[in-house]
């Protein structure tokens, strides 16, 4: 039996005993559903369209060409990628994954970027979103606005961290390249009208390709993220997470970690949401201990996450191996900058400001974030449902309009 035999076995087995639990736990199916189409509809739908549709008409417009040119003297030396990876690398860490996946696949297409420079920007260009940080980890599960600033620190210095070690990724199979750009705001215009002038798609047109655009790409964000919702809370009833928490559970006792911490691990491993608020829960575990699981998850992302990237990758010839081994990296050292920063950052913000770890839920004052993310909760469904109507029609429009022209 060949290795392509083995798998295909593998996966058919894999998805007829998914399909099969489905049917045995359908209720626990359905509550896992909603779960992940409420996460979707609320947040993530609303709050990545936005930079979703910005970012595809900024690269339209030649704005990406431009900051490229900017940036290109500070990209290049540090990272080894093109001075257009530094908007990706902005974008990313405003709006969160899987945004960085979406642009670099993206600038691949356009011929932006080399493959071995797309493998390198997407590995340390997935980072989480500050609404999630600040929002719903630090306030919503810990209950505790302090944390915000060491999770948001850990995380994304964790990805600096990244991105500095995989410039040295595929330096033996690419050309050495020089940077001969400098700081030139005429260059800069320059290469913008260029890449407007190629593209000539019309405004109107242009805001409805980056519409329809968008929302498939957040259609099969959402695909996803129930999938893994239903996958999670079936794996944790057949006993399946408890079973790979016996092994980490070992590893944990190594690093002088709870045992009781390895089950919220493993969940985090497939759907951070889920696995950080049962981390959170966790009572056996002391705030700093909780808080470095919570960093390592967070960094890796879950496996929900590392399949809509794969899917967004899948597009292109941008190699999905390099962005696992990141994703680990990434999660050591988020969990090993947590560990550095919990006294200098946290315990000294809470002894300035006269505050207790954590507090009760219905005493302190609400954040800027966490008004937000309830903003978030109250007018993300209807926001939701109107841009789906509008892709409707827009789609309409377009198909239409194609066969007018044939």
């Amino acid at each position: 039996m060949t290795s392509t035999q083995a798998k295909t076995i593998l996966l058919a087995v894999s998805v007829t005993a998914f399909a099969s639990s489905l049917i045995i736990f359908p209720e626990i199916s359905f509550e896992a559903s909603i779960r992940g189409l409420n996460m979707w509809w609320e947040i993530v739908f609303p709050s990545l369209l936005p930079f979703f549709i910005v970012s595809e008409m900024m690269i339209g417009l030649g704005v990406v060409n431009f900051i490229g040119i900017l940036l290109e003297p500070f990209m290049r030396p540090l990272f080894k990628v093109p001075g257009a990876g530094g908007f990706v690398w902005a974008m990313a860490m405003a709006s969160g994954f899987p945004s960085g996946a979406k642009l670099t696949a993206r600038l691949r297409q356009s011929g932006e970027l080399t493959q071995i420079e797309a493998e390198r920007l997407v590995s340390f260009t997935n980072s989480s979103n500050p609404l999630f940080i600040f929002g719903a980890v630090s306030v919503g599960f810990f209950y505790d606005p302090h944390l915000g600033l060491l999770l948001a620190a850990a995380h994304y210095g964790g990805n600096f961290l990244v991105g500095l070690t995989m410039r040295f990724y595929g330096l033996d199979k690419e050309k050495k390249v020089i940077s001969t750009s400098s700081f030139s705001l005429a260059s800069a215009f320059s290469a913008m009208y260029e890449a407007r002038q190629q593209d000539r798609r019309p405004l109107g047109k242009l805001m409805g390709d980056a519409v329809l655009s968008s929302v498939q790409t957040l259609l099969m964000i959402g695909g996803f993220i129930i999938l893994f919702s239903v996958l999670n809370k079936i794996l944790f009833h057949v006993k399946v997470t408890s079973l790979l928490a016996a092994g980490a559970a070992k590893l944990f006792l190594l690093v002088h970690l709870p045992p009781e911490l390895s089950i919220p691990f493993i969940a985090g491993l497939f759907e951070i949401t889920l696995g950080s608020q049962m981390i959170s829960q966790i009572q056996q575990a002391d705030l700093m201990q909780q808080v470095i699981v919570v960093s390592f998850v967070l960094a890796f992302s879950g496996l929900s996450v590392h399949a809509q990237v794969g899917s967004i990758l899948a597009e292109t010839d941008i190699r999905f191996r390099p962005f696992i081994f990141a994703r680990f990296l990434h999660g050591l050292y988020a969990a090993f900058f947590t560990f550095l920063l919990w006294k200098p950052v946290y315990e000294q913000s809470i002894s300035q400001k006269g505050a207790q770890p954590a507090i009760p839920v219905f005493l302190f004052e609400k954040t800027a974030w966490d008004k937000l993310l309830f903003y978030l909760q109250q007018i993300g469904p209807l926001f939701t449902i109107c841009m789906l109507a509008a892709y409707v029609f827009i789609y309409a429009a377009t198909k239409k309009n194609n066969k007018n022209t044939l």
